[in-house]
């Protein structure tokens, strides 16, 4: 059996997928149809109005830089930090974007990022880098294509990195477990997907967990009890308390 989606509820079944499996669920995905449909389009525009191939091709460049970066500094300092479930007008947003992905990793109606937060982050960063870089509305379309296309690529990583699917690939057997720790060991670090580039770079990066004690908010990302009752909007929406351990694979009641 492979995953399946529901726009409402969840109904999947995480035995062991194959190669077969894992694609089948990825690409029925309706975020994944919405970043490639966005992609191709995006590819259409810069074709069309770029004069020249050189500027596309060097906002495309820039792009496959900066997306790490920039993926590292939103999972880092934004998705990670406090500041938006102490707010009733942005608890909801955490809940959906991080909290409950962190709450229960083995939840598949929140593993993709929801598009409606996504995608405007995405045009927002790609947009403004692509028309500096590329001299124009060619550049902006060609490093939003990329952008999108990379970020289904980092879907399909994490896909790999939280269904029940064991990748024979070295590298992405390597990723699975940098990613796996921390959603298991300590969240503060290894906020890559399929870089840790930055993590490295920026002092996070950790090898093995035996590196470092197992941290307390590993699944609540710091909203623990006490924190929900001084912000209690994240809690009202979970309908209790915030989890200090996923449940069992399997039960996501």
């Amino acid at each position: 059996m492979y995953t399946r989606w529901r726009k409402y509820g969840r109904s999947f079944d995480l035995g062991r997928m194959t190669l077969r499996d894992l694609v089948v669920a990825y690409s029925s995905h309706p975020a994944v149809h919405l970043y490639v449909l966005g992609a191709v389009v995006a590819g259409v525009v810069a074709a069309r109005d770029s004069a020249s191939a050189w500027r596309p091709l060097c906002a495309v460049v820039a792009t496959v830089a900066a997306y790490p970066l920039a993926w590292y500094a939103i999972h880092r300092f934004v998705l990670h930090s406090r500041f938006l479930y102490r707010s009733k007008l942005t608890a909801a947003l955490w809940k959906r974007i991080h909290f409950d992905h962190h709450q229960d990793p083995y939840r598949m109606d929140v593993l993709f990022g929801s598009p409606v937060t996504t995608l405007p982050t995405l045009l927002a960063i790609l947009v403004p880098l692509g028309w500096v870089v590329g001299a124009g509305p060619g550049g902006a379309a060609a490093a939003t294509c990329t952008g999108l296309l990379i970020t289904c690529a980092y879907e399909f990583c994490h896909c790999i990195q939280h269904l029940n699917f064991k990748p024979r690939h070295r590298l992405l057997q390597r990723m699975k477990e940098l990613h796996l720790a921390h959603h298991f060991h300590d969240e503060v670090g290894n906020y890559g997907i399929s870089s840790f580039i930055m993590d490295r770079l920026f002092g996070t990066y950790y090898a093995s967990a035996r590196l470092r004690r197992r941290s307390p908010h590993v699944f609540n990302l710091g909203y623990d009890v006490s924190e929900a009752v001084r912000f209690p909007w994240v809690a009202r929406l979970s309908g209790g308390p915030p989890r200090d351990r996923p449940p069992p694979r399997g039960e996501h009641g």
